[in-house]
């Protein structure tokens, strides 16, 4: 592969990526939704087989992999050192940060309640690209955002009796490495495909993810269920990569404001992969607050 020159400018047209209609562009963020839903179930099956740190490493050494094949097998030139920094804030975020907090919240939490939590995502996502690429939703996308989000945070305190637990911690501090990593993802995806903005993200992770894989599974011990298997693939393959894929492409095409609000979907679909995959029971406060926080959707979708 052969690195671009960041001395010679190509043309805006050359490197601005194409911008799919609206309706495609809507669809393809709702799969990356869609898959993204999986995550917190999958995550918990690759618990039963693999230590929070070993599945965490792991699932990027496979996407990483996976990533690198399509790279490599395609020709793309490596990226102008003017994406480096932006790729590295993709890494940190969805690479490295957000797996590795949420698999450390999930330790102690539901997948019902982290869920749930996480609905706060887009409107964390939405502020972030506000600030970072200028853009200037209506106020009444604002007041629907907000309102989901106070959805979710009553709900949070209402589940922990009125305090967040450490898991809450872990669940916050992921919402801001992971909007952070969309946002800029979202940005880079405007000049590269999508798929090139994961792909390089977690191919630049390497020498982190290859030796923290082989130190972690030294250190914890490995038990590999069916459950496991499937759930560290699902989570490297499903989510890290091809669900990211689509919804760079999908946030091009829409806007990162609107596409982060087809995240308040997220919440009631994982409830729902909970319950299924994993027999999870929860109270009437969980789907209750999924569905608020899913009408807040059409609200900002019509902003």
């Amino acid at each position: 592969m052969r690195a671009q020159s960041s001395a010679t400018s190509p043309s805006p047209i050359a490197v601005t990526a194409p911008r799919e209609p609206l309706g495609v562009g809507l669809g393809q963020a709702a799969l990356g939704v869609l898959a993204f839903s999986l995550t917190f179930p999958s995550t918990a099956w690759g618990l039963e087989s693999f230590g929070p740190w070993s599945l965490v490493a792991v699932r990027a050494v496979l996407a990483a992999l996976a990533a690198g094949g399509c790279l490599l097998a395609l020709g793309v030139p490596l990226p102008a050192r003017r994406h480096l920094a932006g790729l590295a804030v993709v890494a940190a975020g969805v690479v490295v940060g957000f797996p590795m907090l949420t698999t450390l919240a999930l330790q102690t939490s539901t997948t019902a309640h982290a869920a749930v939590v996480v609905g706060l995502l887009p409107l964390t996502t939405a502020a972030l690209s506000a600030l970072r690429t200028g853009a200037r939703p209506s106020r009444r996308f604002w007041l629907a955002a907000v309102a989901g989000a106070a959805a979710v945070l009553a709900f949070t305190l209402g589940q922990s009796g009125g305090a967040l637990t450490g898991a809450d911690g872990y669940l916050f501090a992921a919402l801001l490495v992971c909007a952070a990593g969309y946002t800029e993802g979202g940005r880079l995806a405007r000049v590269m495909p999508g798929w090139q903005v994961i792909g390089w993200a977690l191919v630049l992770c390497l020498p982190l993810s290859v030796p923290a894989a082989a130190v972690a599974l030294a250190l914890e011990p490995v038990h590999l269920t069916g459950h496991g298997v499937a759930g560290v693939l699902w989570a490297a393959l499903g989510s890290q990569f091809l669900g990211l894929v689509v919804w760079y492409r999908g946030m091009v095409a829409v806007g990162i404001p609107r596409a982060s609000q087809l995240q308040l979907a997220q919440p009631l679909l994982t409830l729902v992969w909970s319950a299924l995959l994993l027999g999870e029971h929860f109270t009437a406060a969980a789907p209750l607050t999924a569905v608020a926080v899913l009408v807040c959707i059409a609200v900002t979708q019509r902003s």
